[in-house]
């Protein structure tokens, strides 16, 4: 994106209107560091009357009360649009957020459209009512859909965590608010035109890009059913505490320090080959960076060795270079962080293997090189707390239970890998952490599969089944002696 991109009106209730506010968001390139676009800054007045159209949809419109094969079609329009301009979706995020370009089609935009295809299969057969035989009698019991949702999503992965809420919640029947990060709003524009064109109900979707003030507004504003909030800890908890004086129904995907765990028979050139990329992905910035690496003394320093190569190689540049695998970080002050980090491991003891400050050739932008430190104690900062930048730290292990025992010591416990010459002992390893998503001999996370954190890590569950289900509350219906419902949807 070389030309600056404004837009001047608001996505609210299904059609773009001129906001109530005058407050402008700048969006900067974290390459250039020049401004590549401005939207409208959300105000109070504009979450009000965006909860107001979405009250009046879920209350008395059409869409809750749609035959769920026309739910379908209309998300499938949405999806398929996606599949059509993901390729434009990867290049204004990777402009807004620094994502490597190649980086962003697979799982900025390709990652999206598949959680909205899953979804979709999940929506068909997804058990709505069902007959039960209860302690008193016959009961029939309902999933209906939780109401008004807001969706608050990060600047990492936008779309992707847009899908993740906005899937379920719409196939469900429910009507949503959804509030991008001021660092990356330009792609929910795109969003916004694409859930117009597919024909959603008046009211059933506006988007409302917003600071923090605004945000929390919208979370503890009364006509909202639910949250579904992706961030950091420190946000995460205070959305609770505000979402918590109207009971709101609440989902919550936070932080992580994942730990990938070698084990001492594990195949050196296929384990640093899976972990690199899932160590570096996104430059660093996502939740389920294996961003602790455990590793046996025993085999210590050929591992060490592997990975500082393997760290030194990586291609560091402009983002939407197709030939970038590391890119800048989304913000001057995450640049800032992510360098106090690195002087803290200094200063505690941690022995720096390869990067540390900028790259060569790269005067402006925010970037910091691919960061590997060596010798690392778990209780050092930089293994404790969430970097959010392109920093891995190397620890050493003795047997299996201390590993097990590191790997677990951590407030977060949201995502984890195991390097193993035996499945069946990386499955049994797999088991003993508790983490809610975890690989062996690889790494991935499953749209159909539940993701979440135990810990810090979050409360409640997205995607599969289990995250549709957070947007359907339950009903029982109890029946006279003898009769039985039918099940129906």
């Amino acid at each position: 994106m070389t030309e600056l991109v404004e837009h001047g009106e608001l996505f609210i209730g299904g059609e773009f209107a001129e906001p109530l506010g005058d407050e402008v968001i700048e969006v900067v390139s974290p390459h250039t560091e020049q401004v590549i676009g401005r939207v409208p800054h959300a105000s109070r007045a504009d979450v009000d009357r965006a909860v107001a159209a979405a009250r009046t949809a879920f209350d008395d419109g059409p869409w809750p009360r749609l035959p769920l094969a026309e739910r379908i079609a209309a998300v499938g329009r949405i999806k398929d649009a996606i599949a059509v301009r993901h390729e434009e979706l990867a290049r204004v995020i990777s402009s807004q957020n620094g994502s490597p370009y190649s980086w962003s089609v697979l799982a900025q935009a390709l990652g999206a459209l598949m959680v909205w295809d899953a979804h979709l299969a999940i929506a068909r057969d997804f058990p709505y009512e069902e007959s039960r035989d209860g302690a008193l009698g016959p009961l029939l019991v309902r999933r209906e859909p939780v109401g008004v949702v807001a969706a608050v999503v990060p600047w990492n992965v936008p779309q992707f965590t847009a899908a993740a809420k906005l899937a379920p919640a719409l196939l469900a029947g429910c009507t949503a608010v959804l509030k991008p990060s001021p660092e990356s709003p330009l792609d929910s524009w795109l969003l916004a035109g694409i859930a117009r064109d597919a024909g959603l109900p008046e009211g059933v979707l506006s988007v409302l890009p917003a600071g923090r003030e605004v945000s929390e507004y919208l979370v503890g504003h009364p006509g909202v059913d639910k949250v579904s909030f992706t961030g950091s800890v420190a946000v995460g908890k205070r959305v609770m505490e505000v979402a918590s004086r109207r009971l709101a129904r609440l989902t919550l995907e936070l932080g992580g320090k994942s730990a990938a765990v070698i084990l001492p028979d594990a195949d050196l050139e296929s384990a640093v080959a899976g972990i690199v990329p899932a160590a570096w992905m996104n430059n660093g910035q996502a939740c389920v960076a294996q961003t602790r690496v455990l590793v046996p003394r025993s085999r210590y320093g050929e591992f060490a060795e592997a990975l500082t190569a393997a760290a030194s190689a990586l291609v560091v540049g402009d983002p939407l270079d197709p030939a970038t695998q590391v890119g800048p970080l989304v913000a001057r002050r995450q640049r800032r962080r992510t360098l106090d980090y690195i002087d803290s491991g200094l200063r505690e003891g941690a022995k720096l293997l390869t990067g540390g400050g900028r790259p060569a050739g790269l005067e402006h932008g925010w970037y910091v090189e691919p960061t590997l430190f060596g010798e690392v104690d778990n209780s050092m900062r930089i293994a404790r707390e969430e970097i959010f930048g392109p920093v891995v730290c190397l620890l050493p292990y003795g047997d299996e239970d201390e590993a097990a025992r590191i790997a677990d010591d951590s407030d977060y416990g949201l995502s984890g890998s195991v390097w193993t010459g035996d499945v069946e002992r990386g499955i049994g390893f797999a088991r003993r952490i508790r983490t809610g998503s975890y690989s062996v001999n690889t790494f991935g996370l499953d749209m159909l599969g539940p993701f979440g954190g135990y810990k810090n890590s979050g409360v409640g569950r997205e995607m599969g089944p289990e995250g549709y289900g957070a947007y359907l509350e339950h009903k029982t219906i109890h029946l006279p002696a003898g009769h039985r419902g039918d099940g129906g949807n």
